[in-house]
């Protein structure tokens, strides 16, 4: 999982719950500390065991762009509450919730989505279904279908326990062991811990089935016109940086490789990963708004 090295909300970053007709979504809302919105808005998504909170570390950064920038729950996640249904967890579902969260935040205006790791593939079906026109789009630590390596193995051990012997014991038998392993801080680990068990059992088992079993549809998303970044960590041990360089080959995407980061960039390296993606959205803007002056 996505582990933050801090918890304390940066100037300009504040809790929200945002009202939409699919529900309450919990989030953190980024705002400059100085200057005014005047750029388009981003909306960043976790991956699978992640939450609003892997954004952290570069959420004021990526304000002080003159951005609004908003880092979400999804459906099930922490703490954004989620029913029992499992249709309610698969990609395209998740991916028609971040179409509505975009047009309560963003308007009929274009937006900036970013999506980590699983969130990567939920948000490239809201990219693909067409229902909103994003100004970009960012895959994260997140590749063009299943997940491999050592985090497939992960993925399957929850798919397969979470329903039969509780997060509770997932926990302690996977999530808190590698925490402690790490060194992590105690308020972090007592977070984990605190964010793994607010989780719908529901949702992250069908999740997890989700990124195990996903499609690759990375010429499906070539056909949307819509500029396009694949960031991700020099020794990312979810999808391989081949897998991924592949990937943004095809999509004839732009690629940003980040130094000593792994499958957590926003987390491992948050300068390198906000530059990029404020220098990113910032061309992406103004390439929308030459075609559309040189349309007039």
């Amino acid at each position: 999982m996505s582990t933050p090295r801090f918890l304390d909300l940066p100037p300009g970053v504040t809790p929200q719950k945002i009202e939409t007709p699919q529900g309450t979504f919990a989030a953190l809302e980024a705002l400059p500390v100085s200057g005014v919105v005047e750029r388009w808005p981003a909306l960043l998504v976790p991956g699978l065991t992640g939450s609003k909170e892997d954004f952290i570390a570069v959420l004021m950064t990526l304000a002080q762009s003159g951005r609004c920038v908003v880092a979400v729950d999804l459906r099930g996640q922490y703490e954004t509450p989620g029913p029992d249904d499992p249709a309610a967890y698969t990609c395209a579902a998740l991916g028609a919730d971040l179409d509505t969260l975009a047009q309560v935040i963003g308007g009929s205006g274009p937006m900036h989505l970013v999506g980590h790791s699983f969130g990567g593939l939920v948000a490239r079906e809201a990219v693909i279904d067409g229902r909103t026109k994003f100004a970009s789009f960012t895959l994260m630590g997140s590749g063009p279908g299943a997940i491999e390596g050592r985090r497939a193995r992960n993925g399957r051990k929850i798919m397969e326990e979470v329903p039969a012997l509780g997060l509770e014991h997932v926990w302690h038998q996977r999530f808190e062991p590698d925490a402690l392993a790490a060194d992590v801080p105690d308020e972090i680990v007592a977070f984990l811990h605190r964010r793994l068990l607010a989780n719908s059992p529901t949702g992250l088992s069908c999740m997890a089935e989700q990124v195990l079993t996903m499609r690759d549809r990375t010429d499906e998303l070539r056909q949307i016109e819509v500029p396009t970044l694949v960031l991700y960590g020099e020794d990312d041990d979810g999808w391989s940086p081949e897998t991924q360089s592949e990937m943004a080959a095809r999509l004839g995407a732009e690629c940003v490789v980040v130094p000593g980061a792994v499958h957590s960039p926003a987390v491992e390296a948050p300068e390198t990963t906000a530059a990029a993606l404020v220098r990113f959205w910032n061309a992406a803007e103004k390439h929308y708004l030459d075609i559309h002056s040189n349309s007039l």
